[in-house]
């Protein structure tokens, strides 16, 4: 397993002379930089909430503050830090206010920009001055003496007059700044710890009632799953068999039969179960097409868009996730291009898949008529109903006019091995059924 933060560099023996201390150094160092700042721009906006008015500036500061620390917290902790925010059901910023002021993550966040900005930030310049600072004067302390001339006090404190003095001095910042480096190592690593704990918290393991319905409806998933590859099975291995024997049979006797209306029902019956066959593979493809099953829900996107009435763009960069994930987004994914082809008069449209900080997020936008709406009675319910199931949210925004833009985003915690992605293509979802 690969190293991740600082604590477990420093079980290392080569850590004082690895990347880690000055990860570490740059960790605090810009924390400082940012609490700074952050003091600065939150008193400002403290003395306008006194007066209501710097209230929704103060909450946005809080978002901006966590949207940062998440970012900078890749310093000294390599995992991502999950987003903990929630797209709004609407658009425009209302939507988004409210959204965001409902959200414990947003308080935490207006929690921690505040701490930053009067405990952390000096916290994180003392450490700074004394895990790099300190050995850093020591050793330029002959640079100090050649300066000045004849002597120099090094730290306020000792009074250096010679070259060999200042070298042995400079010699006790080398040892101090590996020595140093573990305390500085294991303040950033409680500096980024306490950041992940208040900004990207995980999931907590749920108990009682509410586990026992989060693991029942898991089983459920799994089993629908085992009955829908085995419906598809029955269907490859069953009908559809003895439909292609019925077609050749019809097409034997086609042939054997003498001109007349005999001939003519036999072919019409042979044209007919034809079309039979052609719906019933159609139908096995759409319970799960087998391309997603080899190669996984990039290249299964990349083919449902090759098929699709609407020329469509991909961008797609998909490693293979868990099962029943790439079924709810593949299904998604057609939903939406379907909608596209159907409902939205587009010319063109956009799908776009990505996993991002442990969520697959899957966006398809036109350029159509817009005015998609779910409250309608279209499918669109059924496929928030879909995505729901594994704790999944799909969201539309669908002026009238256009363009309409669908996004699903479904929570995708254990990617399981790479796979090839498709060419890029675009995004696209006429929000309308």
């Amino acid at each position: 397993m690969g190293i991740r933060t600082p604590w477990q560099a420093m079980t290392r023996p080569r850590y004082p002379l690895g990347p880690w201390p000055w990860r570490a150094a740059a960790y605090l160092g810009s924390g400082a930089l940012v609490g700074a700042a952050a003091c600065l721009v939150l008193a400002v906006l403290v003395l306008g909430s006194l007066l209501l008015v710097g209230l929704p500036f103060l909450l946005l500061a809080g978002v901006a503050v966590g949207a940062l620390e998440r970012r900078r917290l890749r310093l000294a902790d390599l995992a991502p830090a999950r987003d903990p925010h929630r797209l709004p059901e609407a658009p425009g910023l209302a939507a988004w206010l409210r959204r965001r002021a409902g959200e414990r993550a947003t308080w935490r966040e207006l929690a921690y920009a505040l701490l930053l900005a009067t405990v952390l930030w000096p916290l994180d310049l003392l450490a700074l001055a004394a895990g790099l600072g300190l050995p850093a004067v020591l050793l330029t302390t002959p640079l100090q003496l050649a300066a000045d001339g004849h002597e120099t006090k090094v730290v306020k404190a000792y009074l250096v007059t010679s070259y060999p003095q200042a070298f042995a001095t400079a010699a006790l910042g080398a040892v101090l700044l590996v020595l140093l480096a573990y305390p500085l190592g294991a303040v950033a690593g409680a500096r980024a710890a306490l950041a992940r704990a208040l900004l990207a918290p995980r999931a907590s393991a749920p108990d009682g009632a509410i586990g026992e319905v989060i693991a029942s409806r898991a089983r459920l998933v799994d089993a629908f799953e085992a009955e829908r590859r085995r419906i598809e099975r029955d269907l490859h291995d069953g009908a559809q068999q003895r439909l292609v024997a019925l077609t050749m049979t019809l097409g034997l006797a086609r042939l054997d039969a003498p001109a007349g209306p005999l001939a003519d029902q036999l072919a019409r019956a042979h044209e007919q179960a034809g079309q039979v066959l052609a719906e019933l593979r159609e139908l096995i493809h759409g319970i799960r097409p087998q391309v997603l099953t080899d190669y996984g829900l990039g290249p299964a996107l990349a083919d449902a868009a090759d098929r699709s009435a609407v020329p469509v763009d991909t961008d797609l960069d998909l490693p293979r996730l868990p099962e029943a994930v790439e079924s709810a987004g593949y299904f998604a994914g057609c939903e939406a291009l379907a909608n596209v082809a159907r409902h939205s008069g587009a010319t063109r449209a956009r799908l776009t898949a990505r996993l991002t900080g442990g969520t697959l997020r899957l966006e398809v936008e036109d350029d159509g008529r817009g005015g998609a709406d779910p409250a309608r009675g279209s499918g669109l319910t059924g496929l928030a109903d879909r995505l729901a199931v594994l704790d999944g949210t799909l969201t539309i925004t669908s002026p009238p006019g256009g363009p309409t833009l669908l996004r699903a985003e479904i929570p995708c915690p254990s990617p399981t091995a790479p796979c090839a992605s498709s060419s890029p293509r675009t995004a696209s979802s006429s929000g309308k059924v």
